[in-house]
């Protein structure tokens, strides 16, 4: 697998250099050099989750590892389901909340593990990650006891919810979790900067796990094609999919999947009051505003990291952005969306509700509808139990976690700090 900088072509690597890189240089994102596609999707589509997943996976990776390994890794990574529910006449939820820690990002986390094992030379690696909420967790939960590899994972203080903080804040170990006082694009900054940091990142071995590392984008690529797998072959025909969008690698893989031959009509990228993107296919104008706290945490990104790679994708299919769907909902509209839903008889969080809203107010007649959740409404407990003036049932990972220690140190957005802290690992 060949994949290329995008802010610098001439830098091409391997599927194992992007994997233990996360970044090229200038910051640049990996893309691949190319995408495979499926003639037949049927009889893609006609596949258990774990072989079809390993085709899509073993065609993007190429001969850099056996098909084997790649079922192996898949295996090993996908050992949770990714069940799509009806929830209203032609609309569907795809429920991604299944794996160890409640959120979709369990998908590229251990998938991301899985690839980093397989590529790694033995050597020491430092993985620094900043997360709004859910990343967090999933990365911490994939990487927890493996050799040789530390993980650091900054987040927002005060600006995720405590059950989420819990969840990835109490593991120890080789997992180290810094309470920035900033917002989630300050967390990002500094990533950044510490990748920028030639002597630092060759020091401790530095990488990435959010969603800028090409292999955690690959492993999403593959539940969209399980969720189309379980409609009928008419649904698929005239398919419309709302993304919930913060850093915008969700919405990424989704275009990849379409791009590999996926039957999508539509893609909405649903935000929140966080609406750059929005405003960016409205006025062609990118105006990121500071960020702002929202129910919809994990999405309370003003400066989305991914969005180069769509219009690159975008750039290389000729498909013109005003063809995505777009939008933004705030909190009072997410509450009732949260409300509405559960009138149907369907819990969800805001999160998931964002992207029911905006799919309910776009959808044609004849087309199909489908929204992600993202995470299990019990990790937004606080904010779900206030809208529905409920009580939910914490499962049991939460349930572990909520009585646990939080073992975070805080920090200011100061990278010199930051950088003093990875050192001395």
């Amino acid at each position: 697998m060949k994949l290329y900088n995008i802010k610098e072509n001439d830098q091409q690597v391997s599927f194992a250099q992007a994997v233990r890189q996360g970044l090229g240089r200038n910051q640049g994102l990996f893309f691949p050099a190319q995408l495979p596609t499926f003639s037949d999707i049927d009889a893609l589509l006609d596949e258990d989750f774990i072989s079809r997943s390993s085709k899509i996976l073993s065609a993007l990776i190429g001969d850099e590892l056996a098909a084997e390994k790649v079922t192996e890794m898949v295996n090993q990574a996908f050992q949770f389901p990714a069940p799509i529910k009806a929830i209203n006449q032609g609309i569907y939820a795809l429920e991604l909340f299944h794996g160890p820690t409640l959120a979709f990002k369990d998908f590229g986390g251990r998938f991301m593990a899985q690839s980093l094992a397989a590529v790694s030379d033995g050597g020491k690696i430092t993985i620094l990650t900043a997360t709004s909420g859910d990343t967090g967790a999933a990365v911490a939960h994939a990487f927890y006891g493996m050799p040789n590899i530390n993980v650091v994972i900054l987040y927002p203080k005060g600006k995720i919810s405590p059950l989420q903080e819990k969840l990835f804040c109490t593991l120890g170990g080789n997992i180290h979790t810094i309470a920035i006082n900033g917002d989630f694009d300050a967390c990002q900054a500094l990533v950044k900067q510490a990748f920028d940091d030639a002597e630092l990142r060759q020091q401790i071995g530095l990488n990435s796990a959010n969603s800028i590392n090409i292999s955690r984008l690959m492993a999403q690529i593959c539940y969209y094609f399980e969720a189309v797998a379980q409609l009928s072959k008419a649904e698929r025909e005239n398919l419309v999919i709302s993304v919930p969008s913060g850093n915008f690698g969700n919405l990424t893989a989704g275009l990849f999947a379409k791009a590999m031959g996926l039957p999508v009509k539509r893609f909405i990228a649903a935000t929140n009051a966080n609406d750059t993107v929005p405003r960016y296919l409205e006025t062609g104008k990118w105006d990121p505003k500071p960020t702002v706290a929202t129910t919809a945490n994990a999405m309370d990104v003003s400066q989305p990291n991914n969005w180069p790679r769509i219009e690159e994708l975008c750039r290389l299919q000729s498909w013109g952005l005003d063809t995505l769907g777009k939008g933004s909902v705030l909190d009072n509209e997410s509450a009732q969306a949260v409300q509405e839903l559960n009138e149907l008889g369907y819990l969800c969080e805001p999160h998931g509700a964002i992207g029911y809203r905006l799919l309910t107010q776009q959808l044609q007649p004849g087309e199909t509808g489908l929204f992600l959740c993202t995470a299990h409404p019990a990790k937004f407990k606080e904010v779900v139990d206030d809208i529905l003036g409920s009580d939910i049932d914490l499962p049991a990972p939460l349930a572990k976690h909520a009585v646990m220690t939080l073992l975070s140190e805080q920090l200011d957005a100061d990278f010199a700090q930051l950088k003093a802290r990875l050192v001395a690992l």
